[in-house]
Order: structure tokens, then sequence, then C-alpha cells
């Protein structure tokens, strides 16, 4: 995939008080040499931190998975090249258009890809770098905030920003933000049941009682144990449930649908949509919709996935009738949505101070114990422990991990 990082226009690095949004994605590869490379960081980041897979295995593991991707893409598909790219790059700069309307060039909107080159997150931070650009909104176009999603992303862009940092100076960086995931965002529950019913009315209404229609909401399935990470069922299961609240009163028949990744060993969520849509058929739908809910991007999940479910319902139940929808992609108005979303970060980060930070300060402080003894006979012990460290917990990270198989989701 050879590109050019040629995302916005390249500005003065002598401008005060810019904003680079760093808008981040899985990125999916489209040619089959890159599958191995890819499956094997999806491996490292993704994988590791749920499945009880030694990391030796990854290379040859990920030699082979490249072997079922193009048997499934290049023979199955007829050469399928997923749109994911093409997609949020769209994106990317529908929403800095929408943001420079407000902010003009102040504000400038960056992509980033987990596995794919040349826009991984090193890549793309070293560009925001050489522009000039001192303040960065972390921003994963991720609907569910996780481990896999938005973890990933905070874990590359630290890495990235370490890689990029001299510590003998004074940091480059003087001022982050970071916007979490939109789950439980109205605006967002609003627009995913208004493409429903508007799908409904175009393509069903006229045929089908609203009680035989039936509608599968696809989330990204979760594992259920991810190594003491939370892996994003309760925020999944919430955006379900927002959802179908907003539709359940028209349409009875409604059901999760989880896009799991069938790996063994791993215990995933359920009812996967196949099954989702085989109860809805049971309870007497003669026609099901594929809503994907928590997914932003269209994705291989999403396309190929999703059409074998349905050719395996159509086998068993030829009578039923099957529609399946597209993500929000550069729905105009999830684009205004996404960028209204920035704006108070941004507007914190334009105008708060810049925040000088040395690393060369960073130094790990170690325990320190201090023991006071009183008094012999009675032993009078007064015990003041004072530990140079802190403690902070912050749970922002669940969700939706990918098995390593040349996809990308939850985009």
């Amino acid at each position: 995939m050879q590109q050019e990082i040629q995302q916005s226009t390249p500005a003065v690095p002598s401008q005060p008080e810019r904003v680079a949004v760093l808008l981040m994605g899985y990125g999916e590869v489209e040619s089959y040499e890159d599958f191995a490379n890819y499956n094997e960081q999806a491996l490292n980041l993704l994988t590791a931190k749920f499945a009880p897979v030694p990391t030796w295995i990854y290379p040859p593991l990920a030699k082979l998975l490249a072997l079922f991707d193009l048997h499934e893409w290049g023979h199955q598909h007829g050469n399928f090249i997923s749109p994911h790219n093409a997609i949020f790059e769209r994106q990317r700069a529908g929403i800095e258009r929408c943001l420079q309307q407000k902010w003009g060039e102040r504000v400038q909107v960056f992509k980033a890809f987990n596995f794919c080159a040349p826009f991984l997150p090193e890549q793309v931070l070293r560009q925001i770098k050489s522009q000039g650009f001192d303040r960065v909104l972390i921003y994963p176009l991720l609907v569910v905030d996780s481990i896999f999603t938005s973890g990933i992303a905070v874990e590359q862009v630290n890495k990235a920003i370490a890689e990029l940092t001299d510590a003998a100076e004074e940091h480059w960086l003087k001022g982050l933000r970071y916007i979490p995931s939109f789950y439980n965002q109205p605006a967002y529950i609003e627009l995913m049941a208004q493409l429903v019913e508007e799908k409904i009315a175009q393509e069903l209404a006229d045929a089908y009682l609203p009680s035989q229609i039936g509608i599968v909401l696809m989330n990204h399935g979760c594992p259920h144990k991810a190594k003491g990470f939370t892996s994003g069922i309760y925020e999944s299961q919430l955006l379900y449930d927002l959802v179908r609240e907003r539709l359940i009163y028209r349409y009875p028949l409604i059901s999760v649908g989880w896009l799991n990744h069938q790996t063994p060993l791993i215990e995933w969520t359920q009812p996967n949509a196949q099954l989702a849509a085989k109860n809805l058929i049971d309870l007497g739908a003669k026609a099901v919709v594929f809503m994907p809910i928590g997914f932003a991007t269209e994705n291989h999940e999403t396309l190929l996935d999703v059409e074998h479910i349905i050719q395996a319902l159509h086998r068993k139940h030829s009578d039923v009738t099957y529609v399946q929808m597209p993500c929000v992609n550069d729905h105009p108005a999830f684009l205004q949505m996404a960028a209204d979303w920035a704006d108070e970060q941004i507007a914190a980060l334009l105008s708060e101070q810049a925040r000088v930070v040395n690393p060369s300060l960073a130094v790990p402080r170690q325990p320190v114990h201090s023991h006071d003894h009183h008094g012999s006979a009675h032993h009078g012990h007064s015990h003041g422990h004072s530990h140079g460290y802190s403690h902070t917990h912050r749970h922002s990270f669940h969700e939706h991990p990918h098995s390593g198989r040349g996809h990308s989701s939850h985009s």
C-alpha cells in the first residue's frame, strides 16, 4: 500500500496555538502482500491481550492466517479490496472541514492507522511534530472505548511520543487531550435509530407488518475474559439497549448480534449475529435488517462476514427477506457530530497555558519506609509509611479485540 502522507495543507511552523487532531482507526490491508505483516502487528497488539498464545508463534501464525485471508478475499470474493481506508479518509476530510468552519486553519486533522503504513501513529506524529504543532488531540474514531480500540491507540501514541522525544530537552508537546468513545452519545444513538427507520420505510414497510420485521443491531464481539482488562461488553450492551429503546415500540423483534471471531478456547459474547437472526425468524420475522451500530467505518467484518451470515441463513430460510445496511461511514450528520464532540477539547487546548514538561525529571521514585521506635519495655511502635508513589485508577479502555486475521473493525 504505497501512499504518500498527504492529509492536510502543510502549515507554517511558526504559527502559535494550533491543534493537530489525531484521528485514529485500525486501517485495513489493500493487497495480499501486506496481510502477514498486518496480522503479526494485530497479534502483538490485540490478541496478546486476551488469548493464551505465546509470542514466538506470532510470525508463523500471521503467515498462516494470511493464506486464509488470500483464500477468502481473493478466491471466495473475487479479489476483494476493502473500502475501509478510503472511507476513513473521507471521514477525516469531512471532520476537518466541519472543524475548520469554526476554528479555521488553527485546527488540522491527521489520520493514523494502528496497523497500516505509511499512516502508523509514529509516522503521523513525526509529521505533526515537523509541521510545528505542539498541541495534540488524540481522537480514536471508534464507537466503544476499550483496551482493544482506544487502549491500543493510546499505547501506540505513548510509544511514538517516546521515540520522538529527546530526554535531555524540553518536551515538544505543550498540550495533550483525548476523546473517549461515543457509544452513549445521544446524537449517535438517535442517528442509528433514524437510519434503521428510514431503511425500513424505503424497502420493507409496504410489504411487512412492523411485528414481522426483525432487526439485528450488530456489535463487535467481545471475549468474556481479557487478562484483567475489561473487554467492552458493558459498553456495547448499553449501546444496544439505548438504540433498542428508541425502536422497540414500533418494531418488537429486535436482538443484539455480536460479530465474533471464532478463536479456540475463548468464550465470546452471545448471541452471534447469525443466531440472533435465526431466533428472530423463529419468532415470526419475515424480513431481517442487519444494522452495524458498533462500527463507524465499513470494514471486512461488516461486509464479508455479514454477507456470509446472510448466505447461510438464506439456505435454510429462503422465504425471508434480508437487508444488509452500511455503517454510518461519512454520513454528513455523523461527520458534524464527530466534529462537535471535539470542540470542547480543542477550545481547551487553544486557551490553556502551554505546559512545559521536562523528560529528564521523569525519574522513578522508590518506596521510602520510615520507622520510628518509641519506648523500650512496652515496645511501642509507631510506623509511618511514606510511599514515593501514588495510585490513580482510571478505567477507560474496554472492548473489541481482533483475532489478527487481516481485518479491522470497530471503526
